[in-house]
């Protein structure tokens, strides 16, 4: 039996194949042409982010059973090639997370304390003791946007410090939060109160710019900033801004909007209140040995035929991979990702699927996954999949609900995927036409019909003449072309609901040029599928 490994690893990879009988094929750097040959008599492939695994090399490796990914993301592998060939395909997410709650750690002492400006200071030859005064954390109040894995381990450290900490995270719920003392606060609450705040959420639609002009603007003034998780949740300009006015005293990031920054941002960095690293939060020799024990350690189970703790395409579930399953699946899946958009970064207590009409009644609980699934992907930075879903759900202490109900009114089916939020109830409805084609149908109390594909402009404006045609007017101007429109009124003369799909993404200024048409509230930019 033997097992390619096609990226540098630790050498405790190849030791524990060999250890259990094995035979570890190291290959390091080889181009696809050269992989090909040595794939013929593999059963398992390990790797890191080198190596591309494509449908064409699974092909050329007829007895491949398992791949693993020493690492989270599994972008450079063809998951879904992998599973219609019944290849099993694992990760190692939790290996980094100690090693990056300790950098974040260090990140914040480095900036309260001025530690790379002092330092730098004394290789010049100055003795500037004044100049670089620090901050004393006892007292102060951490800010922590995202509670997952990370986020709760930098609260476990910092504590220690004597800081008050607050913790905002739309699907996390209070319960699993308060043993380690963080009160679960809003976004906005969390910027106003806090002293210090640390970033550890995915990089989504919904977080992409979290921090602009806006809410920096709703910050503590002297607020320290600390950004160790995916570079673009921060607007590094809007960043540079808030420092001159004074509004934040201090940052320290170890990712950026662009890796490696561009000059520009290059310009933009050099501020001397910003301390930088070059994404390394994730990078020690602990964690390396850690990500290469875990996915080594599964590959070897997979190979014996055991069960293994992370695997990232959904095999498991064998409903899901029926034919006439498949439209549900993708339509539910997208309703979650719409839904979970439509609420935005606002916390989430409970979800609830309910399908009517003709609907397989069985499928309501692998449904269920798929909402989550979506919801979940646009709202932590888990891999996240139909064998994990249900899991990550109930880590977060997220409550989820299922309903099968009678006659579907209007339509032959209906899937419903209904959001509780610390701002109220968001609901999406959608269904299948004629066996293949998915359609959402519903949004909250208006009626529409949209293909949930591509970029979506979503708004809500008062139901009088003219409208569609201001907004359409702006677009035009701005060379965005609208591919198709929906509107959905509850009652005349009120409130209308407009959906449009357009070509192309639509900047920050063009939404808030939309939003200040007069009649025009709550502009929002959504993308899903396609």
């Amino acid at each position: 039996m033997k097992v390619l490994i096609s990226d540098r690893m630790d050498p405790r990879s190849a030791d524990y194949l060999a250890s259990h009988g094995i035979e570890p094929v190291v290959k390091v750097g080889l181009p696809s042409g050269e992989l090909k040959p040595l794939l013929a008599d593999i059963e398992g492939w390990i790797v890191r982010s080198g190596t591309t695994i494509t449908d064409e090399l699974m092909e050329a490796a007829p007895r491949l059973r398992v791949i693993g990914r020493a690492g989270v993301g599994v972008d450079n592998i063809d998951v879904g090639a992998a599973t219609r060939r019944g290849i099993v395909v694992i990760n190692a997410p939790d290996g980094n997370t100690l090693s990056t709650a300790e950098h974040t750690c260090a990140m914040l002492m480095a900036v309260a304390r001025t530690v790379p400006q002092a330092h730098g200071s004394m290789i010049s030859g100055a003795w500037d003791r004044k100049s670089y005064t620090g901050t004393e954390l006892f007292g102060k109040t951490l800010g922590i946007v995202g509670v997952g894995k990370v986020g709760q381990a930098v609260a476990e450290r910092m504590a220690a410090f004597g800081v008050r900490l607050l913790g905002f995270d739309p699907v996390v719920t209070k319960e699993v939060v308060e043993r380690l003392g963080i009160e679960l606060v809003s976004l906005d609450e969390l910027v106003e109160r806090s002293d210090i705040i640390t970033v550890h959420t995915p990089l989504t639609d919904l977080t992409r710019n979290l921090f602009d002009d806006k809410l920096f603007a709703r910050c503590r003034k002297g607020v320290m900033i600390v950004n160790c998780a995916r570079g673009g949740i921060i607007d590094e300009v809007a960043l540079v801004r808030a420092l001159d006015a004074g509004i934040v005293s201090g940052a320290a990031l170890d990712v950026y909007s662009q890796e490696p920054p561009s000059d520009e941002l290059r310009a933009l960095l050099r501020h001397d209140r910003i301390v930088q690293t070059p994404h390394i939060a994730a990078s020690t020799h602990e964690a390396q040995q850690k990500v290469a024990d875990q996915v080594t350690e599964q590959v070897v189970s997979a190979l014996r035929g055991e069960p293994v703790a992370t695997p990232v395409n959904a095999a498991a579930i064998k409903m899901a991979s029926r034919p006439e399953m498949q439209p549900f699946m993708e339509l539910t899946e997208a309703l979650g990702r719409f839904v979970a958009q439509v609420a935005g970064v606002r916390a989430i207590s409970r979800v609830k699927v309910r399908i009517s009409g003709d609907v397989p009644h069985k499928a309501v609980q692998v449904l269920s996954v798929a909402a989550l699934k979506g919801i979940l992907s646009e709202l932590t930075d888990e891999t996240v999949n139909l064998v994990n879903a249900v899991l990550l759900a109930d880590q977060a202490g997220l409550r989820v609900d299922e309903e099968v109900a009678g006659s579907a009114a209007d339509y032959q089916n209906l899937v419903e995927v209904l959001l509780d939020t610390a701002d109220g109830p968001h609901r999406v409805a959608g269904t299948v036409f004629g066996g293949q084609e998915i359609r959402i149908v519903r949004i909250d109390d208006f009626w529409v019909e949209v293909k949930p594909e591509g970029w979506i402009l979503f708004y809500r404006n008062e139901d009088r003449p003219g409208m569609l045609a201001a907004v359409g007017s702006l677009l035009a101007a701005s060379g965005i072309n609208i591919g198709t429109a929906a509107l959905g009124r509850a009652e005349a003369r009120r409130e209308a609901l407009t959906i449009m799909r357009v070509d192309e993404a639509l900047s920050s200024a063009q939404l808030d040029q939309i939003g200040r048409l007069e009649g025009v509230r709550d502009v929002r930019q959504l993308r899903v599928g396609g």
